[in-house]
């Protein structure tokens, strides 16, 4: 007797299992995030490199002077506080990253902590129409929102931004008393926005020891960091 020969398999079953294997093979790659619904897990890569960014303005050198209209309408200028330390956060109120430094992170009584010692601190919004956390009405939102009392800035063409090499929300730069760009880069080295997990084990305030060593006339010893947040949500973006 003739040994029965192995059945075909049909076709719904090795279609079933090229399914399978397709799906088993997405696990293990990353899916694009979606425009306009970040969350803290999908920015944690977005960081800056370290260095000047493009044509940005060099970290030692003269900070770029602009002229921006606050919420009010009203034009802030960057020399109108010269003999000031400086303190320019580039801002966005839908930002993930920039709610947990403003409600649990590093920069929930930073901005007046400074004020109360005479540095100036402006939020900068680089956002343009239409993109996340943009416009007039949503960052009079967030400033009700995280109880801000420094000025919101809006930067809608992004020509500041782009001056200043700024890529995150969060994005600090620290300006001294000269007008010199001394420090540019991310608030602390605790890159989930909240102080839980700084790199080395030991939380830093980046704007802390910046600050404290300009108003002892020291030289600032970190001058540059990595940024991390969201991406500056440029026109481009």
């Amino acid at each position: 007797m003739n040994a029965p020969s192995p059945r075909a398999a049909s076709p719904l079953f090795v279609g079933s299992l090229l399914g399978a294997l397709a799906l088993a093979g997405l696990g293990c790659g990353k899916s694009p995030p979606e425009k306009g619904a970040e969350s803290p897990a999908k920015e944690t890569t977005s960081t800056s490199s370290v260095g000047t960014v493009g044509g940005a303005a060099k970290v030692g050198e003269a900070a770029p002077d602009f002229d921006l209209k606050d919420l009010d309408g009203k034009s802030v200028k960057l020399s109108d506080y010269k003999g000031k330390t400086v303190v320019l956060e580039w801002f966005n109120p839908g930002c993930p990253f920039v709610r947990n430094a403003h409600t649990k992170g590093p920069l929930v009584t930073a901005a007046q902590k400074a004020m109360d010692k005479g540095v100036v601190w402006l939020a900068i919004n680089s956002g343009a129409p239409g993109n996340q956390g943009a416009g007039v009405a949503a960052n009079v939102e967030g400033k009700k929102t995280y109880n801000l009392s420094h000025p919101i800035l809006l930067d809608e063409s992004g020509a500041v931004g782009h001056k200043y090499g700024a890529t995150n929300t969060p994005h600090i730069m620290i300006v001294d008393a000269k007008g010199v760009l001394v420090y540019r880069g991310s608030a602390d080295n605790s890159p989930d926005g909240e102080g839980l997990s700084p790199e080395g084990g030991k939380l830093v305030s980046y704007v802390d020891e910046t600050l404290t060593a300009l108003a002892a006339g020291k030289p600032v010893t970190t001058a540059e960091t990595k940024a991390y947040g969201c991406s500056v949500k440029y026109a481009s973006h």
